[in-house]
């Protein structure tokens, strides 16, 4: 198995999953115990990815937001969030998309985030050149904290002890963009923001944006400045360059105080 076999792959499974939600309407939402949305088409793309995948690389494993569990265990391990933003797609706002990657003894590898409706599609493979809509991109350094575009998916996946650095970052940068999704770490990748910061993630929302990243110049941790990979936990900063990142480790670490460390939540 090559890299360049998995990425021939993941660009077929973002192909597939595209062209279905572009097709069809998302349905009627259920509420999961996490008060997140999900359809039955979110339901049928991760089973329809999950089978290619089976197919082609019968050996890897696989795990998928809505369920999808096959040897977790594996060397090489797929995992897929087949519509991040589901609310968004239910709402009709355009930032929903699918999320690809693969792990290699639990470390990301490939990413690739698909945005259905504006057709931005970022790929990023280990020790590579990110991609965005095939060309390749950089994030933009140099940038000065006080002009920092930061990203931030939403307040409500913050939990107490998470606010005060969303609240000191967020006094420390010069603009805000909220709600973006997943689409905010493809601009983050191809120069369009400067920052992004996360908490309550799970695998399957961070995964494809390490390779994606890092391949275009930047730097993604989790807020202890550690690199992401299996076991990770929950929180997520990215910037553009690593002066910047460093920067807002620093404002993190001060908001916090003597809990700069806590253990991200549950």
């Amino acid at each position: 198995m090559t890299l360049a076999a998995a990425r021939a792959l993941a660009v077929t499974l973002a192909d597939a999953a595209q062209a279905t939600v572009c097709a069809a309407r998302p349905g009627a939402p259920d509420l999961k115990p996490d008060r997140s949305f999900v359809t039955a088409l979110d339901r049928d793309i991760e089973a329809a990815l999950a089978a290619r995948i089976a197919d082609r690389f019968p050996d890897h494993g696989i795990l998928g937001e809505e369920g999808a569990t096959v040897n977790p265990g594996a060397e090489w391990l797929w995992v897929l969030d087949p519509v991040d933003g589901t609310g968004a797609w239910v709402a009709g706002v355009p930032v929903h998309g699918t999320l690809i990657a693969l792990l290699r003894e639990g470390r990301p590898v490939l990413g690739v985030i698909d945005m259905h409706r504006t057709r931005d599609r970022s790929i990023g493979v280990q020790g590579q050149p990110t991609t965005h809509n095939g060309v390749p991109c950089r994030t933009r350094a140099g940038t000065a904290m006080a002009q920092a575009i930061l990203s931030v998916s939403s307040p409500d996946f913050f939990g107490p002890r998470d606010m005060p650095a969303l609240d000191a970052l967020r006094a420390a940068t010069g603009w805000r963009v909220w709600g973006a999704s997943c689409l905010a770490y493809g601009r983050l990748a191809s120069g369009g923001t400067d920052l992004a910061l996360d908490a309550g993630l799970d695998l399957w929302d961070w995964a494809p944006f390490a390779p994606i990243i890092a391949g275009a110049g930047g730097r993604v941790t989790d807020w202890e400045g550690r690199p992401l990979r299996l076991g990770s936990g929950r929180r997520v900063l990215a910037a553009g360059d690593a002066v910047l990142h460093d920067a807002a480790r620093r404002i993190i670490e001060t908001s916090h105080g003597d809990h700069a460390h806590v253990t991200a939540r549950a």
